[in-house]
């Protein structure tokens, strides 16, 4: 944290760029507004706007710095992985992950070593932010932790003339927890750069990431009957006995990324490019302790076997590609080699389990996106790969969003994803020796994904989706830690939506999801409902130069029998013959936020109502969720 507090006072430096009205819109004008033309010294002023400071995606369009005071903003800035975690349920301690309450598919998963709790703070290569502003700008994100620690998100951004610019970013978390063995300790650091030449016709995007994902693992309590028991002693989680001491799990993830485009021709005449991308990516998971736990693991334990599991993977990957990039009509279509390497440090050739897999793969890649009238907007994706080791891959995602009126949406979807299994299935060694597994052959996990959503910007600004998922050779972890496969499909219904209503000062927003495992639902254990409501007063303060927001919040999902959480591989298996449900308990919040200029407050008692009654509220069995906790956050934007 010592750090942390010199890099906050070296970028708090207190030059703050003018405040111009009605900027907090993603239209962006044409340029800056100009101060002094110069016709008196020949001078010419321009003072920046919001509109001057811009960020995008590798494959997005630009943005303008999004410092609005919406209420959406807030389920996204009080989180510290600084995502809407609607369908998920957090753990005691903010960064040890969540537990899924609905089937999605990561993609980041994808023939590579991603445990699926390490997965929920991981940026992919297209996530990462390139920026453009006017003038050298820091943003901060400050939450408090549980008990002692903190987390800050601080980006630093300038531009070095008009055709570079370059940005460093990091985070950092340190959270004690309020439970025994439950520390968690992470960092992320980015540097990103994007470079233009003057005639248009060269461009480069590169950025590197460093991402750890640290945490000791307890096990959860080890007695239920005593946290339920009421127990005033207890109020103290610290002298709760978890089932765990001296277990740490870490995951780090690098990567290193360049992609160029060059325009032969004249962009405005030919919108024709070469594109080349290179990255190497590389994984590494390890789970470690001081001394072995026969209570907890059970079977046998091996002694000569290190008390430390090794894993990583590696991908080194080429892409070449044909760009046709016109306003309404861009294409692409290239040929993409990798390189990929999967690792498994502490192999047991007693048991035939392998230590080592890589493979040569080639494949191609394709982008399609066609704008039609301006009401009308397809977008697809394609790539296809082959290789010896991990088999034939598959991946396209298709959008069409069709505008009848305007401000009214309609979006179509229709997804296909044929993959081999998140490499984490596939070998795992231990000392324990129940949790040895190789899984050999695996047939590719096929995912189909049909579904809609339909906006209604003005009609209480409202959305309403449906999704179908099938499911075929879906592999899960069995209730003693083993890899399967289903040999039919599981097929997967979502119906949900979301709505804000506004009636002067009071506002409601809610949104709702209803699903349902119509086959195999025993593989896949998830609430049939999950519900947040949010209801809150929003107005100007102190003669208009603040503004507030205050309410309370509920979120609540139906009770289920819950996966079991497995810390050795960080990941969720079927419960026993016992399983044990969670859910069925309201979560509530209560908040009051404050936003003066630049500056952003966060002040929410989190799960209130555990004040006046008893914590029976689970993440997965033997894990609770957070007891009631002050939440304090801080966002500032300084445009210097």
């Amino acid at each position: 944290m010592k750090y942390l507090s010199i890099l906050l006072l070296v970028f708090s430096v207190f030059i703050n760029a003018q405040q111009v009205n009605k900027t907090d819109s993603n239209k962006l004008p044409s340029d800056t507004l100009k101060v002094d033309s110069g016709e008196q010294d020949s001078l010419e002023i321009y003072k920046p706007t919001i509109y001057d400071y811009q960020v995008k995606k590798r494959f997005s369009e630009k943005k303008i710095y999004d410092t609005t005071f919406a209420i959406e903003r807030s389920y996204i800035v009080i989180q510290y992985n600084k995502k809407d975690n609607f369908g998920k349920i957090q753990y005691a301690n903010i960064g040890s992950g969540f537990q899924n309450l609905v089937y999605e598919k990561n993609a980041e998963q994808n023939l590579t070593l991603l445990p699926e709790n390490k997965s929920f703070y991981l940026i992919g290569e297209n996530d990462i932010n390139y920026y453009d502003v006017k003038t050298p700008t820091t943003t901060f994100f400050y939450n408090n932790a549980m008990k002692n620690g903190g987390q800050l998100h601080t980006t630093y951004t300038q531009n070095v003339g008009k055709n570079f610019n370059f940005a460093i970013e990091y985070m950092g978390l340190r959270s004690q927890g309020l439970y025994t063995n439950s520390l968690a300790s992470s960092n992320n650091t980015i540097f990103s750069g994007h470079y233009i030449s003057k005639n248009k016709k060269y461009e480069a995007y590169a950025h590197y990431i460093h991402q750890n994902v640290n945490n000791q693992e307890n096990g959860g309590i080890a007695d239920l009957d005593v946290f339920l028991g009421g127990d005033s002693r207890f109020n103290n989680r610290q002298n709760l006995e978890t089932n765990l001491a001296g277990a740490e799990s870490r995951y780090a993830y690098r990567r290193y990324y360049f992609s160029q485009e060059f325009a032969p021709f004249d962009p405005a005449k030919y919108p024709f490019k070469l594109r080349h991308t290179i990255y190497h990516q590389g994984n590494k998971y390890y789970f470690s302790e001081t001394a072995s736990d026969i209570d907890f693991f059970g079977g046998i334990d091996n002694t000569a076997f290190p008390l430390t599991n090794k894993k990583f993977s590696n991908n080194l990957s080429n892409t070449f590609s044909l760009v046709w990039d016109n306003e309404k009509f861009k294409l692409d279509a290239g040929f993409r080699h990798q390189y990929i390497t999967f690792g498994n440090k502490n192999a047991y050739p007693l048991l035939e389990i392998p230590g080592y897999f890589k493979e040569q793969r080639f494949g191609a890649v394709g982008n399609l996106q066609i704008k039609l009238l301006d009401k009308i907007q397809l977008k697809s994706f394609l790539e296809i790969s082959k290789g010896s080791e991990f088999g034939d891959y598959i991946k396209t995602t298709n959008e069409l969003v069709f505008e009848p009126i305007k401000d009214y949406l309609i979006e179509g979807r229709v997804n296909f994803q044929s993959a081999y299994p998140s490499f984490n299935y596939l070998v795992n060694s231990s000392h324990y020796l129940n949790y040895n597994y190789y899984l050999q052959n695996p047939n590719n996990e096929a995912v189909t994904q049909i579904g809609g959503t339909l906006k209604l910007a003005k009609w209480f600004n409202t959305q309403l989706f449906v999704d179908y998922f099938r499911i075929d050779n879906y592999t899960y972890f069995d209730n003693s830690a083993k890899p399967q496969q289903s040999s039919s499909s599981l097929n997967i219904s979502q119906i949900g939506g979301e709505t804000t209503l506004k009636y002067h000062r009071f506002n409601f927003n809610g949104r709702v999801l209803f699903q349902k495992a119509l086959t195999n639902d025993n593989l896949l254990p998830m609430p049939d409902f999950i519900g947040r409501l949010n209801i809150y007063y929003q107005a100007p303060a102190f003669k208009k130069a603040a503004e507030i927001q205050a309410g309370v919040k509920l979120y609540y999902f139906t009770k289920f029998a819950s996966r079991e959480f497995s810390p050795i591989l960080n990941e969720y298996i079927l419960p026993g013959t016992n399983a044990y449900s969670i859910g069925g308990q309201p979560i509530a919040d209560v908040y009051i936020n404050m936003r003066v200029k630049r500056m952003f407050f966060y002040v929410e008692g989190q799960h209130i109502n555990q004040t006046f009654m008893q914590n029976k509220s689970f993440t997965a069995p033997n894990y609770p969720i957070y007891d009631f906790r002050l939440n304090l956050g801080v966002v500032w934007y300084l445009f210097h």
